[in-house]
């Protein structure tokens, strides 16, 4: 469903990503695992659009959509949710929902997903008319994933969605993760921790140094714990 070809991504002489070649099928709940600096989030930036590729190409429903923008990307159906969040601080969570839904025109349809997220995060409609930046760190990665959903993508580019929350939280988000596994959405979750990504994997891919060291299905993966404690210090 979406592909990345022999990708290359630079940052002027650096070059983050070499020769990755990555798919993530229809349904599939797919994680990028890696260390600090393995090119994971790069890797991300390439497929939303957020970085233009050095080399390579990029692929979506057998489209290539290499030079298609982020707002054209988004329409076709792909969204992120970005490492760190980057929740809009002076809006309320009720109009970062709404944002995440500009793509849309159908406003009785944004009204409804609105209260299905609401319903998925108990905690956003008790904040609802809250500022995003007096949120916790775990209720705005909360906050921007369901953001990301308000577009309707078929399919979710997660980065980093554990970086800095309480244990409890991420447990919390993996479920949630894990359930939109099973409605059928397609994901591709960038992750450090091990553990919790590979509980609803179907398949996962290890980088290091900008390349793909290992891919297979997420249970052979995590049968390897050499391997895990090598790339990953799991």
């Amino acid at each position: 469903m979406l592909m990345m070809e022999k990708g290359a991504l630079e940052y002027g002489p650096v070059q983050a990503v070499r020769n990755v070649s990555i798919t993530v099928n229809k349904g599939e709940l797919v994680v990028l695992l890696g260390p600090n600096g393995a090119g994971k989030s790069s890797t991300i930036k390439a497929l939303s659009g957020l970085h233009p590729l050095a080399s390579g190409r990029v692929f979506y429903r057998g489209r290539d959509i290499t030079n298609v923008s982020v707002e054209d990307r988004t329409r076709l159906g792909i969204a992120v949710t970005p490492e760190g969040r980057h929740v809009f601080a002076n809006l309320t969570v009720g109009e970062n929902l709404r944002l995440g839904a500009a793509t849309r025109k159908d406003k009785d349809g944004v009204k409804a997903d609105i209260e299905a997220q609401l319903q998925f995060f108990p905690v956003l409609k008790d904040r609802y008319g809250q500022l995003a930046g007096t949120l916790s760190g775990g209720e705005q990665q909360m906050l921007a994933i369901s953001r990301s959903l308000m577009s309707r993508p078929k399919v979710l580019l997660l980065d980093e969605p554990s970086l800095g929350i309480a244990p409890k939280i991420v447990e919390k988000i993996f479920d949630f993760i894990g359930k939109l596994k099973a409605e059928g959405l397609t994901l591709l979750v960038v992750e450090q921790n091990a553990a919790q990504a590979l509980r609803f994997a179907d398949r996962a891919y290890v980088m290091s140094a900008g390349v793909v060291r290992y891919e297979g299905s997420a249970e052979e993966l995590m049968s390897k714990r050499d391997l895990l404690n090598l790339y990953i210090g799991a």
